[in-house]
Parts: C-alpha cells; structure tokens; sequence
C-alpha cells in the first residue's frame, strides 16, 4: 500500500501526532521492529552523557509540550 502526503503542507503539530499514530501502530507489532546494530552505539553514548551529567531526561509530555509549541 502507497501513501502520498504533503508533509510541507502540514504544521507541526499535525507532523507531531501523524508521528505519534505510527509509532503506535509500530507498537501494536512490536515484534516484527528490528533495531539497527547501529541503535546501541547511540544508547550507550547517551547513558554515558546521562552518567557524566552532561545531558538530561525529559519526560515525553514535557516534550510533546515542547514539541506542540514550536509548531503554533
């Protein structure tokens, strides 16, 4: 099945919940998303900023939040 959107026609906000309608389908077949080996590299290089103090965690509302605002 092909899908064509216009995403330069789209606001932020609505990027922001098209985004959240995937990755809930996404979730609802968890099992058939394979990570790339790649994925590691990148958590651990984040646990290690969190570790070192030199980045923080926000929780997803707050950065919803955020996310929302940008696009008004």
């Amino acid at each position: 099945m092909s899908i064509e959107l216009s995403l330069e026609t789209l606001s932020v906000a609505e990027k922001v919940r098209l985004l959240e309608s995937v990755w809930q389908s996404l979730c609802r077949h968890s099992g058939d998303v394979q990570s790339p080996e790649w994925h590691q590299e990148v958590l651990m290089e984040r646990k290690r900023r969190l570790e070192a103090g030199q980045a923080s965690i926000s929780s997803w509302s707050d950065a919803k939040a955020r996310l929302l605002q940008v696009g008004r």
